[in-house]
């Protein structure tokens, strides 16, 4: 039984609150928080100087605020809500637990709490992509649509002017969904394969959160599931609700499917095409499977033609293969979202063509020896930077057929400079493809900062 937004912020009055990180996803929930009335600490690592205004106007909300590097030292609040990058089983937050603070986050209570359907998408590749074209085809078919979690914005301070017969669509991370134990009413799991392994102690670990996403559903529930990735098609074995499959390899008897150039659905013995792939604007076998994802999600409640009209024309979310420019007889793709080998892999795959790719950035600790023969594949000219270039290089050199002469490998520190020089290398008719293999953390903030440096780079070109 959901509860309400009103009755939950009634029943925080008169409790202490900690809110851990001031950040996009906290900030509006520190401020909602605070205008009912609850006594807030907001808790930063970043010094007073980082946050400009910000502290001045929170503080004069009626925030308490705790920053600095000890800026989980001490608490005992009786809630306290977990930023999604922090472990929740830091020392600091089990002793909270230990001494009576409930440990909850905003993506927690927003299921608690939300009235209308949910469907929600985790993965790790696909995920924004899948969770953008649900949202779009639902607002095309004439929903109220919000769109949250790891995109977008916090949707807990909406929650008041939710209907019914709206629909939440979040995309979710093994972060957030580390401690759920709520599902959506639609699950999605895009594909998994080893990420994050820099923060999750384990693969297992890191799978077990993104089992979360279903294992909290009830026999309504809907999971959809790749059949052609080995860990999600083990999932359907423990969901709770109706299982749909979809599938780029086989024809199911069951569930989403490729053949003949479409995409169909099949249910109950009688099946249908939905999307044929040459009426799908965005490149590479990876957005077919993005599509059938989505339509696996919304099969019943978005018209087949709705979707077919919004494929012919939807270009793609930013940062994402993202075509940048031509100059000169050159394309310039912002692939800063490949934050990982399996996602840069499938960017390669979306070129017919061997692409000059721009590599590396920060240490995850995963493995790149299935990315070494790829490149060798479908690179013609490989620049790396950041701190994994040498893992890249050596994953590439060991690979099966590479040759030094056919396929050159330049390393530079400077990120602008590795861009300058594949510009260098390119020649009418080339595609340079920035797209990392890694996440930004050693250079950028974040991946969107990363692509914008990247096209800022390539708008200045002359």
């Amino acid at each position: 039984m959901r509860s309400t937004i009103q009755n939950y912020l009634a029943e925080l009055r008169g409790k202490r609150v900690a809110v851990i990180g001031i950040g996009v996803s906290n900030t509006p929930l520190i401020k909602m928080l605070l205008r009912a009335g609850v006594k807030v600490t907001a808790c930063d690592k970043r010094q007073r100087a980082d946050f400009g205004g910000q502290a001045e106007e929170l503080e004069s909300l009626g925030a308490e605020l705790h920053l600095g590097l000890d800026y989980l030292e001490g608490l005992d609040q009786e809630i306290i809500f977990r930023t999604p990058g922090l472990r929740p089983d830091v020392p600091q937050l089990l002793a909270a637990q230990e001494r009576g603070s409930v440990i909850t986050s905003e993506m927690e209570v927003f299921f608690k709490v939300c009235p209308c359907r949910i469907i929600a998408v985790t993965g790790s590749d696909g995920k924004t992509t899948t969770t953008t074209i649900i949202a779009e085809l639902l607002k095309a078919a004439g929903y109220n649509v919000y769109v949250g979690g790891n995109i977008g914005r916090p949707l807990l301070p909406d929650v008041s002017g939710m209907e019914s017969g709206d629909i939440a669509v979040l995309e979710l991370s093994s972060f957030q969904l580390m401690t759920m134990d709520r599902s959506p009413d639609v699950a999605v799991v895009t594909n998994v394969a080893p990420n994050h392994l820099d923060v999750h102690k384990s693969m297992e670990e890191y799978i077990d959160a993104k089992k979360n996403i279903f294992l909290h559903q009830t026999p309504n529930g809907r999971l959809v599931l790749n059949q052609d990735n080995e860990i999600t098609r083990a999932f359907a074995a423990q969901a709770r609700g109706s299982v749909t499959m979809f599938s780029r390899r086989e024809t199911l008897e069951h569930g989403i499917f490729l053949r003949d150039g479409a995409i169909f659905a099949r249910r109950d013995g009688q099946e249908r095409p939905v999307l044929y792939l040459e009426h799908i604007l965005l490149p590479g076998d990876h957005n077919v499977e993005n599509y059938m994802a989505a339509i696996g999600a919304v099969d019943g409640l978005v018209p087949d033609q709705v979707i077919r009209d919004f494929a012919a024309k939807f270009t793609g979310v930013e940062h994402r293969i993202e075509l940048v420019r031509t100059l000169k007889g050159v394309k310039y793709y912002n692939d800063s979202i490949a934050s990982s080998p399996s996602r840069t892999i499938a960017g390669l795959r979306s070129f017919t063509q061997k692409v000059i790719l721009i590599a590396g950035g920060y240490d995850k600790h995963i493995p790149f020896d299935v990315l070494g023969p790829e490149v060798v594949e479908h690179v013609k000219a490989l620049v790396l930077t950041g701190a994994t270039a040498d893992k890249i290089r050596q994953a590439v050199e060991k690979a099966p057929g590479y040759d030094a002469q056919v396929l050159p490998i330049q390393t530079y520190d400077d990120f602008d400079q590795a861009v300058l020089a594949a510009h260098a290398l390119a020649q009418p008719g080339d595609v340079v493809l920035m797209s990392p293999a890694c996440a930004s953390f050693d250079k950028f903030r974040n991946f969107m900062e990363r692509g914008a440096a990247f096209k800022k780079i390539i708008y200045a070109l002359e």
